[in-house]
């Protein structure tokens, strides 16, 4: 992969409505491109998610990969909020509660999250304007 390594790559649900306005707001408050972003679905990721030892179990769940470590869940939200500095670093300091506290929250709005916030027919496709925020095949070769 030809990323540097100072991305964080967040790999999302691109079919789940509440991912994608996360992944919006994200895009949003990135002012200094420190985030890369694609849909877990795409498959010229297979080789990625191998590479990172990342199970199917986590396909529905946000992925957070970032300096070769790998987060999931509450913890890959948490990074995220750090890296985005300002106010949102703050969010870090849940850092402090066990993630056997924190994931069963995270697994709870991650079941209901198609019901509550709705499902697209297909995956999101970056507008113009995202397009270099987005992960490619290219990007991996």
């Amino acid at each position: 992969m030809s990323l540097p390594k100072d991305y964080g790559i967040i790999l999302f649900d691109g079919v789940c409505n509440l991912c994608n306005h996360a992944v919006d707001f994200v895009i949003q408050r990135d002012k200094k491109d420190r985030f890369k972003f694609a849909s877990l679905q795409e498959p010229f990721l297979e080789g990625f998610l191998k590479r990172y030892h990342i199970p199917n179990a986590y396909l529905d769940s946000i992925v957070f990969v970032y300096r070769d470590k790998v987060y999931v869940k509450s913890r890959a939200a948490l990074e995220i909020a750090r890296l985005m500095g300002g106010f949102w670093s703050l969010l870090y300091f849940f850092v402090i509660v066990p993630e056997i506290i924190r994931d069963p929250i995270y697994d709870w709005i991650a079941k209901n999250r198609y019901r509550w916030y709705g499902k697209r027919s297909s995956c999101r496709v970056p507008t113009p304007q995202e397009a270099a925020k987005f992960l490619k095949p290219a990007d991996f070769l």
